[in-house]
């Protein structure tokens, strides 16, 4: 792909990855972030192919994008980060050494992309047409980058491991049978007919819409705390509204 569908596909997709990595760093959510890096990574592999590097396209959709970023979104859903969680400072003055510490990295980039002289491009033809460009990129991983390819490799095993055993928790003593949740419930007076399902007295049964009480105030116990953490619960004003409507039209039908 050369000349104006280059230039056109190119002003296209850029902004596009400009747009994910400002969602990579300003996204509250870590789940949002990570996506946000997906499209980065998939813009990059159209790059690729548009520079008739069509096997490095392809691997870098179906590996670092369908393989690696689904890790990422597997270790977080795994663990369990919710937005409270970053706005936690566990260590005293974290945030400020990470900031210095990223002037300090573009400082550094800024300088050696400033020294850096490029001679005149010589596009991948002649790479294809002699070792071919699958030849050229595995004696590269396997060859030149080996060492730095195994050690990535053992980072990402490593993640996993740590969700892994980060999600894992020892259970102490047997689990309480059904019979034993219903002994407490009843003893302490609490939830005795058990916890409201979501959607009741609402119209609808969705698991992210609360349970509407009797008085008409919503249940915070009918809906999933995960979902909760992630801010993700359906506000029940609109059933609320609806009912008072409906309530509102009885009133008129029966004093006439």
């Amino acid at each position: 792909m050369t000349g104006l569908g280059e230039q056109i596909m190119f002003w296209i997709l850029a902004p596009i990855s400009v747009l994910g990595a400002l969602g990579l760093i300003f996204a509250k959510k870590a789940v949002h972030a990570a996506l946000g890096m997906a499209l980065v990574m998939i813009n990059l592999g159209i790059f690729y192919i548009a520079q008739e590097a069509d096997f490095l396209g392809i691997i870098q959709i179906f590996v670092y994008t369908g393989a690696v970023m689904m890790l990422f979104l597997f270790v977080l859903m795994l663990v369990g980060v919710d937005s409270s969680d970053s706005l936690v400072e566990t260590l005293k003055g974290q945030k400020w050494a990470g900031a210095l510490l990223t002037l300090g990295l573009a400082a550094l980039l800024f300088t050696a992309i400033g020294r850096a002289q490029f001679g005149p491009m010589k596009g991948l033809s002649s790479v294809n047409e002699s070792t071919g460009n699958v030849s050229g990129v595995a004696d590269l991983i396997f060859g030149k980058y080996v060492w730095t390819f195994e050690i990535t490799s053992a980072l990402l095993i490593t993640a996993a491991l740590g969700a892994m055993v980060l999600a894992h928790r020892e259970r102490i003593g047997t689990k309480p049978s059904q019979r034993a949740w219903s002994e407490r419930r009843i003893l302490e007076n609490r939830n005795v007919a058990g916890l409201p399902a979501p959607g009741v007295y609402a119209r609808s049964n969705a698991v992210d819409t609360p349970a509407l009480l009797p008085d008409g105030t919503p249940s915070e116990l009918s809906v999933s705390r995960v979902l909760t953490a992630r801010e993700q619960n359906v506000a029940p004003a609109r059933h609320i509204e609806s009912e008072h409507d409906i309530e509102h039209e009885i009133e008129e039908g029966s004093q006439r």
